[in-house]
């Protein structure tokens, strides 16, 4: 009998004990519904936080930007847009446009996503997002805190932030010479190609006419010929490439010109040409993009 009652002590205790327990137990943490856009947002990029590459930037492989006639859609240029509960607007043009103001960068978090005109982003090219130019265009970007210039592909929207007026990519940045901090005092300046076209209706696809029907002259003045220049690279095996692939292209000369900068260091600049006729300029320019080989611009040689 005395074991009897001693093993019910013992279980009324435990039960006791059990009870006590789950009663000071807070209640399981529960996981809050995710949206749709919200699990978009989460699932779209395989990083948080941005960061540059995990190596060293090959500059031998960036190439140099150079202004040439564009195509514009409705691809990036919808105005107005809404962002973050603020309404945007497209510029119809951006010829004159010139700002100062806080430049930043973005790199490996959106490298290989599209951009705001369908193009793939690639930090370790020469590309900037901005708010409301009219993409894809070009902007020459000074760093007013060491003189440096270089000219950029704008292809995307941003930064949305009220105190940035450019967001650069990686490249942009290593090349303006702040990609170990995250802002720059800059200055931005537009830089239009002839042909380049105004936005009449924001709301409706730009013209996609052919660079063929861009306005031309019929010949070029003085019958010497213009070169069309496709790239310039510091590195001369990148030029020498660059030279043989043009070559399946035209029977025209193709050749590099090396020039040194106040640095001494080299340029190797690829140029296709004479060329007299201007209806074989823009042949030849419509086969060197369609080959993705770059965006030539006729020169003087």
């Amino acid at each position: 009998m005395f074991e009897l009652r001693m093993l019910r002590t013992v279980i009324v205790v435990t039960v006791v004990v059990l009870l006590s327990a789950c009663a000071s137990s807070p209640p399981p943490t529960q996981t809050p519904t995710m949206s749709a856009s919200d699990a978009y947002q989460a699932s779209r990029y395989s990083i948080q936080q941005d960061r540059g590459p995990a190596g060293e930037l090959d500059v031998r492989q960036i190439r140099e930007v150079v202004p040439a006639p564009v195509r514009r859609t409705s691809a990036g240029n919808r105005s107005p847009y809404t962002v973050n509960g603020r309404t945007y607007q497209v510029m119809r043009s951006e010829e004159g446009y010139n700002e100062r103001g806080f430049a930043s960068w973005y790199g490996e978090k959106f490298h290989g996503h599209k951009t705001s005109n369908g193009e793939t982003y690639d930090m370790f090219q020469l590309s900037a997002a901005h708010k409301s130019m009219p993409i894809p265009g070009f902007l020459r970007v000074t760093n007013l805190e060491n003189n440096r210039s270089i000219i950029v592909r704008v292809n995307d929207r941003g930064p949305f932030h009220s105190d940035r007026v450019i967001d650069l990519s990686y490249a942009a940045a290593y090349m303006l010479g702040f990609h170990n901090k995250g802002t720059a005092m800059v200055h931005i300046e537009a830089i239009v190609p002839p042909a380049t076209p105004i936005l009449a209706n924001q709301s409706a696809p730009v013209s996609r006419a052919p660079l063929e029907n861009a306005p031309m002259p019929a010949t070029v003045p003085g019958g010497a010929g213009q070169f069309l220049q496709v790239g310039a690279f510091s590195d001369l095996r990148a030029a020498e490439q660059l030279s043989e692939k043009l070559r399946s292209l035209t029977t025209r000369p193709v050749f590099i010109r090396s020039v040194e900068n106040e640095e001494r260091q080299s340029l190797h600049r690829v140029r296709v040409g004479p060329i007299p006729d201007a209806a074989e300029l823009a042949r030849i320019t419509n086969s060197v993009v369609a080959a993705d080989l770059g965006r030539p611009y006729a020169v003087r040689d």
